[in-house]
């Protein structure tokens, strides 16, 4: 109705095609991971073509030189956010499977950006300090299991400088069961209220919320 705000996401449905014809976002390079990467059996979970052009665009505008991703899988988000790497700027990603970590090595390798990331096998939390000799980081970008969140939440505000950008993917995905929605909760109102960050949330499928690093 007139003089009523906006809404908070595009709901008409010839919004997504009109954008993707626009941008084209899965381009040859991407639509190959994707598909090496189910051939490989890897899990059909890597961010799709959409995501994959907001993390570019977003490492892009802040300019980016040192970033870190915590959840590899076949590559696509990597090499996304490699593209986006200014100067002789690097990009530590991490991930839990050798498997994985195979098919997002070659995946890096034929996108030319191999030389420009470096990929760390094993959990998380555990590797996480073999990097932070490197920080203070400009870019986290989280996208791997939801119940630890709030643990690479405080990884990175020890970690990310101030004006930093954490992006994390799935903050909005249905959780399976009480106890995994109340820690998705808890990381998405820390992020909105601890007043250690400037936040928002993109209202896509699953949700990607975009912080900014302020205290």
């Amino acid at each position: 109705m007139p003089g009523e705000p906006k809404a908070y996401a595009a709901s008409h449905p010839a919004v997504a095609p009109y954008v993707e014809a626009l941008l084209e976002p899965e381009d040859t390079v991407l639509a190959e991971i994707r598909a090496r990467s189910r051939a490989a059996g890897l899990p059909d979970i890597a961010v799709g073509p959409f995501d994959g052009r907001h993390l570019e665009v977003i490492a892009r505008a802040a300019g980016a030189r040192r970033m870190v991703e915590i959840g590899t899988l076949g590559g696509y988000s990597a090499v996304c956010l490699a593209r986006a790497l200014r100067g002789d700027g690097h990009l530590h990603t991490f991930e839990l499977e050798a498997a994985h970590a195979e098919v997002a090595r070659e995946s890096l390798h034929r996108a030319g950006l191999l030389d420009r990331v470096t990929i760390h096998v094993g959990p998380a939390l555990d590797r996480l300090q073999d990097v932070e000799g490197d920080g203070p980081f400009d870019l986290v970008f989280l996208d791997a299991d939801k119940a630890s969140y709030p643990d690479y939440l405080a990884w990175a505000e020890r970690h990310l400088r101030i004006g930093g950008t954490l992006l994390a993917d799935n903050v909005f995905r249905k959780p399976r069961g009480r106890e995994m929605a109340d820690v998705i909760h808890a990381f998405n109102e820390r992020l909105a209220s601890s007043g250690r960050w400037r936040a928002t949330f993109l209202p896509l499928e699953d949700g990607l919320a975009v912080a900014v690093r302020v205290a």
